[in-house]
């Protein structure tokens, strides 16, 4: 993802409210974690438009070159086309300058992994909302057990499980792409499953740079030995 984009480093404010109406304060806090979700996605979807497009010239570009560069050469040789072997050679050198500009600034690695994220994020959003209508329809037929505090708190940390989880997606991309920036290349850890199971939530979730999807690559840490017993 880029830098400088308005809102990289900024979150959004916890709205506050009366938690004498708890149910009207669980609806708010739904709606104020589902539309920070829907912002992430949006924003990811977006930062792909242009990717994509640098993508297929790039990747149209390196095909040309590569097509020009045999053909032209081998014209040449078969006297169809004479003088055309150095249009071939350059073709050629231009076709392997659209790879390396590809891989050196990330741009077909961003798209995946901006489109990756989108869908991850998407995904658990759906998760959500059945986890959601499934709460409201134990509140609408009455718990079975528990009190209502009890059933608030169970909302409550359905909500929190979201949020963390959209938060590892991003910080995930996040991840893979300062791993990218300094590489030169691109590890592609984004998986397509999403969070699913495990969180490993760090910080609030943010539009842009939104704090980030799950199983993403990570410098490993060299592991040490264990002190020998003397």
């Amino acid at each position: 993802m880029g830098q400088g984009e308005p809102g990289d480093l900024t979150g959004r404010a916890f709205p506050l409210g009366d938690w004498g109406r708890p149910a009207e304060r669980l609806d708010e806090l739904y709606r104020w974690v589902e539309r920070g979700a829907l912002e992430t996605a949006a924003w990811y979807l977006a930062d792909r438009t242009g990717k994509r497009r640098g993508a297929r010239v790039l990747r149209g570009g390196a095909a040309a070159g590569a097509v020009a560069g045999a053909a032209l050469p081998l014209l040449d040789m078969t006297g169809v086309v004479g003088g055309v072997a150095p249009w071939g050679y350059l073709a050629l050198l231009l076709g392997v300058a659209c790879v390396a500009a590809d891989r050196y600034f990330g741009v077909t690695s961003g798209w995946m992994r901006d489109v990756a994220t989108a869908q991850a994020v998407q995904r658990r959003l759906q998760v959500l909302q059945f986890d959601w209508a499934s709460e409201s329809v134990r509140e609408v037929l009455g718990p079975a057990e528990g009190t209502a505090g009890e059933a608030a708190e169970r909302c409550l940390l359905v909500l929190r499980r979201f949020s963390e989880d959209v938060t590892e997606l991003v910080r995930a991309e996040t991840a893979d792409w300062m791993v990218e920036f300094r590489t030169g290349s691109a590890p592609l850890g984004i998986q397509a499953g999403g969070v699913a199971g495990g969180r490993a939530a760090e910080g609030a979730v943010v539009p842009g740079r939104l704090g980030v999807p799950p199983g993403g690559t990570r410098p490993n840490m060299p592991r040490q030995r264990p002190p020998e017993a003397r």
